[in-house]
């Protein structure tokens, strides 16, 4: 299971009284018609990796009553499928990536046929040290919501966080709590006394398949305000070297670093069979040596320098042949799985 990082694992009642007040029927015969919010602001998400043959799950938070979900970028990297289920109710959407940010962790989803979502309230000040909190969320990817709880015992921690499949990235201004995390709770809220979300967890204990492996044993939220400026942007279709909007440019290759080559660069350990890199000739054994003009010096440069690209663009890709012969081959890219 993907979906939770190891360190190595919502005036209107007023009006109401007012209307009631005021003896309006028709006002009240109004309000009687208005559908109830459907769920409680918090999702289930599960996801598929077709090229791996896995499934996960995880947590997602809804910002709109439309359907838009953030939820944190590790839960849905690499995903071929995302479904989102409201739990306790029998609504279940098909869910495309809006953007994501691989630096901040942080992803939005949009729900394909949504409306009338209850969404999560945002608290209007940051979490403070030693306030009681609760982490609600998938734990397990049972589908079922359940709750952690705790006190925030450090602000502004850093962490490097490390999922099941290897990939590590250092994380920077997180809140650190004593609340027990598990497997499928990322992306889900840290939440206030008062119920409103402080924070969006993310990483917990060795154990937990994301999770911290430098600092201490505790888990550890991404700030709300910070995951929201992130989403604001995303929605926004503002790109930058970080926040990546819409399609991923897919090369359908798997690197990796080849201890016996005499230079740098990202050796091919894999190809997808009839994807864009087989269909330019590329095969296992070669050597990429730059991506668009741009050096690449260590297999994470690929994926670093494809962030820029959409899918359908054309790109040029030098590499050197098993034979140490230096080439270059234009790739048309398809569209892949989120980053």
């Amino acid at each position: 299971m993907k979906a939770l990082r190891h360190i190595h694992i919502r005036a209107t009642l007023l009006a109401l009284v007012f209307v009631l007040a005021a003896g309006s029927g028709a006002a009240y015969a109004a309000l009687r018609k208005t559908p109830a919010r459907i769920g409680t602001g918090v999702v289930v998400i599960d996801t598929q990796f077709g090229y791996q043959s896995a499934a996960a799950a995880g947590t997602g938070m809804v910002l709109s009553p439309s359907g838009e979900v953030l939820t944190n970028n590790h839960v849905i990297a690499g995903a071929t499928k995302i479904e989102v289920v409201v739990p306790g109710t029998s609504h279940r959407y098909a869910a495309r990536v809006v953007g994501y940010d691989t630096t901040n962790d942080v992803a939005v989803l949009q729900l394909q046929d949504a409306s009338n979502l209850k969404t999560v309230t945002i608290a209007g000040s940051p979490a403070k040290l030693g306030t009681r909190v609760t982490a609600v969320g998938n734990a397990g990817g049972t589908g079922l919501l359940s709750v952690a709880q705790g006190t925030v015992t450090g602000l502004d921690r850093s962490i490097t966080a490390q999922d099941d499949n290897g990939t590590a990235e250092r994380l920077t201004g997180l809140i650190e709590t004593d609340a027990a995390l598990q497997p499928g709770d990322s992306g889900g809220p840290l939440e206030n006394s008062a119920g409103r979300v402080v924070g969006m967890d993310t990483a917990a204990a060795a154990g937990s398949p994301f999770a911290a492996y430098q600092g201490s044993s505790d888990a550890y939220a991404i700030p709300i305000s910070k995951a929201v400026a992130v989403a604001k942007q995303i929605v926004s279709g503002k790109s930058s070297a970080t926040v990546h909007v819409g399609g991923t440019a897919f090369l359908g290759i798997e690197v990796g670093s080849d201890p016996f080559a005499s230079a740098n660069g990202a050796s091919i350990v894999g190809v997808v069979a009839g994807g864009p890199a087989a269909r330019a000739g590329l095969t296992g054994g070669d050597m990429i040596t730059a991506v668009g003009g741009k050096t690449v010096g260590e297999p994470t440069d690929v994926a670093s320098i494809l962030q820029a690209y959409t899918p359908g663009a054309k790109v040029a890709i030098g590499f050197a042949d098993p034979s140490g012969a230096a080439q270059t081959v234009t790739v048309t890219l398809g569209s892949g799985p989120p980053q």
